[in-house]
């Protein structure tokens, strides 16, 4: 009987196996930083961004 074990790491994509994903398909990320005083907002800051390859980008022209 043979017994088989995967480490964690064969298991896990590595972060560049990620990266590459994420850049293939591009991200949005979007946040909102807001501060206030006694209910009182002072200052709002709206973040957005968009991540993509360019080689992609570049393909689609």
């Amino acid at each position: 009987m043979t017994v088989q074990t995967q480490t964690a790491a064969a298991t896990e994509p590595s972060l560049v196996d990620l990266l590459d994903r994420l850049l293939g398909k591009g991200v949005v990320v979007t946040g909102d930083v807001i501060v206030s005083l006694a209910g009182v907002d002072l200052v709002r800051i709206q973040l957005s961004a968009v991540i993509g390859s360019v080689r992609k980008e570049m393909e689609n022209l």
